[in-house]
């Protein structure tokens, strides 16, 4: 039988002659969180504010003794670390989840040596080269780790170097096709993160509500920008995008019954609805941010009156199974 949560110990508590001391007990093995589980957050709490601490220290270090180091120190220390961690990492026989973390600060690491060694051979390469070095140097630790917190450093790092050679090398992109290359680009690994996450496979929620922030954001950054700029190529650029991933985000989030991507794609809308109000109605600066308000207080109302609609349904609903499975067990 799967572990039992706190609807079910209540739904049981109402439907039988269970004792109060027999459903507090059985809390606090089932649904409370215990000693151990307390020692284990603050082992991984303490252990990633360590490796972050260590990072920044190591950075502060060179910053402040950067004149009166040797070159060949400079690199020597940075690499002696990657090295030294990487063998932790690999060879030592602690969890594997505080491997990734260890690994995660060894791949920040690499982007010092990146900068360190720039800054020591003034080789001339331009900005998006760094980055894009970086990337490539921690892409198999990524593919072998598995880890989300790598994994969105990885896409961090992506981004960046894309970002950065629109702006050195091809300037002359127009900004919302930018916009479109960082949507679709994003997306991809958003759905794939999503497919693999329905066939079981480990990947933490936050990971995929930190890439739909991000894709987001980006569809209405667009939007203002072609609003605004009253550049028309945004309907081809963004708003295409729009018109598909916004109503699979709104199916996705009702079939999973996940109001996060229920609260954030509305909201982008009503943004999006204000900067058309913004240009389009002619009213002085008073009245219109008098009707822009007054447009979004009763917008956001609006579905925060649906949301609380749909988890009482969804809260119902899980009554419900909680209660067959009980009576079929």
């Amino acid at each position: 039988m799967p572990k039992i949560n706190q609807e079910d110990i209540q739904i049981l508590s109402r439907n039988s002659n269970w004792s109060e001391t027999d459903i507090a007990a059985t809390l606090q093995k089932q649904v409370y969180n215990d000693k151990a589980a307390w020692q284990q957050f603050l082992q991984l709490l303490f252990i990633s504010l360590g490796i972050a601490f260590s990072v920044a220290g190591i950075l502060f270090f060179f910053a402040y003794n950067w004149a009166d180091l040797h070159k060949f120190v400079k690199i020597g220390l940075v690499e002696g670390l990657i090295i030294a961690l990487t063998l932790v990492a690999v060879f030592t026989n602690v969890k594997q989840l505080y491997k990734n973390i260890i690994l995660t600060g060894t791949s920040i690491l690499v982007g010092v040596l990146f900068a360190v060694f720039g800054q020591i051979y003034q080789t001339g390469a331009n900005a998006y080269d760094f980055f894009m070095g970086w990337t490539m140097a921690i892409a198999l630790w990524t593919l072998v780790s598995n880890f989300a917190t790598l994994w969105l450093l990885f896409l961090v790092l992506i981004n960046v170097t894309f970002g950065l050679y629109v702006e050195q090398v091809a300037p002359d992109w127009a900004d919302l096709l930018v916009f479109s290359y960082f949507i679709i680009g994003n997306s991809i690994f958003l759905i794939v993160a999503l497919l693999l996450k329905s066939k079981k496979f480990t990947i933490p929620n936050w990971f995929t509500y930190v890439l739909a922030i991000g894709i987001v954001g980006s569809i209405t950054q667009g939007f203002f920008f072609g609003i605004f700029s009253n550049d028309k190529s945004y309907f081809i650029n963004v708003a295409l995008p729009l018109l598909v991933l916004y109503p699979l985000g709104i199916y996705y989030g009702y079939k999973q019954k996940q109001t996060f991507y229920l609260s954030i794609i509305p909201f982008s809308i009503i943004l999006i609805i204000s900067a058309y109000l913004v240009k389009a109605v002619s009213f002085d600066d008073f009245m219109m941010l008098l009707f822009v308000g007054i447009f979004v207080v009763v917008s956001v109302t609006l579905i925060i009156k649906m949301l609380l609609k749909l988890q009482k349904k969804w809260k119902n609903e899980n009554s419900l199974e909680s209660e067959s499975q009980i009576s079929e067990n």
